[in-house]
C-alpha cells in the first residue's frame, strides 16, 4: 500500500510552523514587562491589570480599550522591494495610534499572519518589526497566529492584522465632549504617507508615472521605495508624557488619528454639536512626497486632503491656556508639532482654510 496523502503534499507544512513559532519566542520576551504572566506553551496570553511592585501603576475604576486594523496594500511596496522588517511597525501603529485617542496605555498586542507559505527568514523579519513597534509603545507582543494558506495566496504574498489592547481610568477617558469654542488645535507631524492611501498612491507612482521602487528621486531625497516604506510614527510615549503632566484636569479635549478620510473626517467624528473645527493650510510644512503625489497624479487638492493625511498623523484639541506648555512638552519630546487651527462656534464640522 502506497504512503498516504500528507498535509505537506497540499503545500501545509506543520514542521516549518512550528519551527518558527518556537524560534520567535524570545523576540516576543524582549517586549515583556511586570504585567505579563510568561505562558510559553499555552493557548492564550495573560496580563495582570495590578501587577506587583513598588512602582506598579494602579487603576481605581479600570476600563480596557481595544482596537484592530491592518496594513492595507502598502504590503505591494514591501513584496515590490523583497523588505519586510518595516511593515511590523505599521502593524503596531496603526492600532496603538487608535488606542490612544481615548486616553488609554498600551497593554498588549497580538498578530494575525496569513501567508502562501511559511517561509522563517521572511516572517522572522516581520515578526521583527512588530516588536520594535511594540517597544516603542511600550507594549508586550504576548501571542498571535501564523496562517499558512498556498491556495489562498500568491507565492511570496501575506497579509497582516494586529490587536491591540490597553486601558484607562474611566474619569480619565478622552472622548471629546470637553471640546469649546476657544481650543487649540495642535498638529504632530507625520513621517509621510504612513499607512494609508496606498492603492491611490501606486496607481500614480507605478501605473500612470511608470516608476520603479528603486528609482532615486531628488526631490524626496530616497528612492521610491524607500520613501513609501517609511515606518508609520507611533504616538504613544508622547501622548503619555503629555496626559501624565496634566493628572488632576483635562487640559487634552480630544486625540484624532488622521488616517483614511484625512483631518476632515477624523477630527469631525469627535466634535460635539455646535463646534466648527477651521483648519488653516500652510500652517504646517507638507512632506514632498504628497506635492509629487498630487502632480504626478493630477490629483485635486480636496481629493488629497481626504484620502492622505497631508503631514498630519496625529491632532492634539486642546484648552487654550494649555497650549504653550503643551507645545513645550511636545518639543522636548522631539515631536515636531504646530498650532493647525481653532475651535469655533458654529456648525459641527471641519473647515479647511487658506
Amino acid at each position: 500500500m502506497g504512503k498516504g496523502l500528507t498535509y505537506r503534499d497540499a503545500g501545509v507544512d506543520i514542521d516549518a510552523g512550528d519551527a518558527f513559532a518556537d524560534a520567535i519566542q524570545a523576540l516576543m520576551r524582549r517586549t515583556f514587562g511586570p504585567r505579563i504572566i510568561d505562558l510559553p506553551d499555552g493557548f492564550a496570553g495573560l496580563c495582570a491589570l495590578h501587577p506587583d511592585g513598588i512602582l506598579a501603576r494602579r487603576y481605581r475604576r479600570p476600563v480596557l480599550a481595544a482596537c484592530c486594523d491592518g496594513v492595507g496594500t502598502k504590503l505591494k511596496v514591501a513584496f515590490m522591494m523583497d523588505k519586510h522588517d518595516t511593515v511590523g511597525i505599521d502593524l503596531v501603529a496603526m492600532s496603538i495610534n487608535d488606542l490612544i485617542t481615548v486616553g488609554a496605555e498600551p497593554l498588549i498586542f497580538l498578530d494575525y499572519i496569513a501567508t502562501a507559505r511559511v517561509e522563517k527568514d521572511k516572517l522572522e523579519r516581520i515578526i521583527a518589526g512588530i516588536v520594535e513597534g511594540c517597544i516603542q509603545a511600550n507594549c508586550a507582543l504576548i501571542g498571535g497566529e501564523t496562517a499558512e494558506m498556498p491556495d489562498f495566496y500568491q507565492p511570496g504574498e501575506y497579509d497582516l492584522a494586529g490587536f491591540a489592547t490597553g486601558i484607562v481610568e474611566k474619569e480619565r477617558i478622552i472622548d471629546g465632549k470637553r471640546i469649546a469654542p476657544g481650543d487649540v488645535v495642535i498638529g504632530l507631524a507625520s513621517s509621510g504617507l504612513h499607512s494609508n492611501g496606498y492603492t491611490l498612491a501606486r496607481k500614480v507612482f507605478f501605473d500612470k508615472a511608470r516608476m520603479r521602487v528603486d528609482n532615486r528621486v531628488d526631490e524626496l531625497g530616497c528612492t521610491l521605495g524607500e520613501e513609501l516604506l517609511r515606518p508609520t510614527r507611533i504616538y504613544a510615549a508622547t501622548v503619555r508624557t503629555v496626559l501624565g503632566h496634566y493628572r488632576s484636569r483635562h487640559a487634552v479635549h480630544a486625540v484624532a488619528h488622521i488616517t483614511g478620510g484625512g483631518l476632515r473626517a477624523n477630527i469631525e467624528r469627535l466634535l460635539p454639536p455646535r463646534c466648527e473645527v477651521r483648519i488653516k493650510k500652510g500652517s504646517w510644512q507638507v512632506p514632498a512626497v504628497f506635492h509629487l503625489l498630487q502632480r504626478l497624479g493630477d490629483i485635486e487638492e480636496e481629493e488629497m486632503y481626504r484620502v492622505f493625511n497631508m503631514g498630519i498623523g496625529l491632532v492634539l484639541i486642546v484648552a487654550a491656556h494649555n497650549a504653550n506648555v503643551i507645545l513645550r512638552l511636545l518639543k522636548h519630546q522631539k515631536e515636531t508639532a504646530f498650532i493647525i487651527g481653532e475651535v469655533r462656534q458654529g456648525r459641527r464640522g471641519v473647515v479647511l482654510k487658506d
